[in-house]
């Protein structure tokens, strides 16, 4: 059975969906949570601007950020 290998193209577009999500429920947890939303929209834009000009470096930093989101 082959084991799919996943790249750094393919995991941080599926980071940045789930944190996505994770912002429907900080704004449902109301204003105290803004500054958590802030963080993670942040790296988001993060990971959108490295992937679009294919700066590898800031791409895993952005994923390792957004990895961590809670």
């Amino acid at each position: 059975m082959k084991k799919k290998i996943e790249t750094l193209g393919d995991t941080l577009p599926n980071e940045i969906a789930r944190c996505q999500k994770l912002l429907v429920g900080y704004a449902a947890r109301g204003p105290g949570e803004q500054w958590g939303a802030l963080l993670i929209k942040h790296h988001m834009a993060a990971g959108l601007r490295a992937m679009s000009e294919g700066n590898v470096g800031a791409t895993l930093q952005a994923y390792e950020a957004l990895r961590k989101c809670e």
